[in-house]
């Protein structure tokens, strides 16, 4: 595999934080560092890697509250998610209060992604697909050659994310999971924002929500 990944359980809500590290260049990209960034970084020192890039699937607390303090300690750019998440973000500190989070700062990324954009972790290609219902601006990460996705809180081992957020929309979620990670093939293994890794095929066959037989 030319990726290499690492999942690092975050912030009270237990949320996957990944590390990507190219195998070939070492170069590597944190997603979705919602807190405990002492645990991240140990992680990516593990791992060899050398961080290059912060990626966001969405605005949601436990997915980017650390986002603005890893990349000012790093020096290191944010991409993503798409604009649609600007009023999440800049949420940040009232949702950290409210939730017990301490301190958490709003803050506008270096890059916002669209559907069709593709980000890169050394050598490694990751292809944007906006998939909305979730929250507005929600995007995923797929890896073609590792046939590796980052869904965030869209798809999860069993079940799909909550729409009963503001701007939350039930029947785009289901439709963005069939309409756009369904096409890439059964044998995709997908990262979820919390939960155990699950493949879009297992997924088809037993999720209640969005399985062929829903």
């Amino acid at each position: 595999m030319p990726i290499k990944l690492g999942i690092v359980p975050v912030t009270p809500f237990e949320q996957n934080c990944s590390v990507l590290v190219c195998q070939k260049t070492g170069d590597a990209a944190v997603v979705d560092p919602g807190g405990d960034l002492d645990k991240i970084l140990k992680a990516v020192k593990q791992m060899g890697g050398s961080v290059k890039k912060i990626l966001l699937t969405h605005g949601h607390l436990d997915h980017c509250a650390g986002a603005a303090d890893l990349a000012k300690q790093l020096n290191v750019p944010i991409e993503g998610p798409q604009i649609e998440e600007q009023f999440w973000i800049e949420q940040l500190p009232e949702q950290a209060k409210r939730f017990g989070f301490g301190h958490a700062k709003a803050f506008e990324p270096d890059r916002w992604l669209n559907d069709g954009d593709h980000v890169r972790v050394g050598e490694v290609d990751f292809a944007v697909l906006h998939c909305p219902g979730h929250t507005p601006g929600h995007i995923v990460f797929y890896d073609a050659e590792d046939k590796l996705a980052l869904v965030g809180d869209v798809l999860f081992a069993g079940s799909i994310g909550r729409t009963d957020f503001p701007r939350g929309n039930h029947a785009q979620l289901v439709d963005a999971i069939k309409t756009k990670l369904w096409p890439l093939g059964d044998d995709v293994q997908f990262v979820p924002g919390h939960g155990p890794m699950s493949t879009f095929g297992r997924e088809r066959l037993t999720n209640p929500y969005v399985g062929d037989k829903t």
